[in-house]
């Protein structure tokens, strides 16, 4: 009885834990699951921004057009940090030097800081009120996601793909025409044993 005993708790030793450190800039991670992960969104906001900074739409603008993020619509049946999503395109873009990007996660903190200033600072130190640039297109899109099982078979696991495409717009924010769109798409499948741990 002791010798199962000791086999048995050595046994479940194999099925403890473990944690280790991941490089995100390598684009790859541990996958074990079909979800969206971070990754994905390190690839596919890449593969987004390559996209646009070699499309005629940025090239042929005299100027880095300025730009406002409107944000992505989260359409899949997981939690996605869709805001981290467009953070990290407008840092991409950002760094081309071929767009400009106004702050509008932070206009009230920045009408807060003109009205300080008009009451508090000196003349020659306060900002002009009603001189901000106003953006001239509008980044927005979508993230879905489709997903296809396995059908009721006798086997040892169960197959799960999982489908996911990210459209990104950009529209003229004086006409309301798209001015660029492209989308970007992955899938990944997953077996899961239907007996285990």
């Amino acid at each position: 009885m002791l010798g199962v005993s000791i086999v048995l708790l050595n046994g479940c030793a194999a099925f403890r834990g473990s944690t280790s450190d991941v490089d995100v800039t390598s684009g790859k991670s541990p996958v074990e699951r079909a979800d969206y992960n971070y990754s994905d969104m390190r690839n596919i906001t890449q593969k987004v921004v390559n996209e646009m900074v070699s499309s005629p739409f940025l090239n042929d603008q005299a100027t880095p057009p300025i730009m406002m993020i409107a944000g992505v619509q989260n359409r899949t049946s997981a939690y996605v940090d869709t805001k981290n999503l467009t953070d990290q395109m407008r840092t991409l873009l950002f760094r081309t030097g071929k767009a400009q990007f106004i702050n509008e996660a932070r206009r009230e903190d920045l009408l807060k800081e003109q009205g300080y200033q008009a009451a508090n600072a000196t003349p020659e130190t306060q900002v002009s009120v009603g001189r901000q640039l106003g953006a001239k297109f509008m980044v927005s899109g979508s993230l879905v996601e489709m997903e296809t099982k396995s059908g009721r078979q006798v086997r040892v696991s169960k197959q799960v793909l999982k489908y996911y495409k990210l459209t990104i717009e950009v529209t003229d924010l004086e006409s309301g025409l798209l001015a660029w769109t492209t989308e970007e798409e992955f899938a990944r499948q997953e077996s899961q044993p239907l007996i285990g741990w």
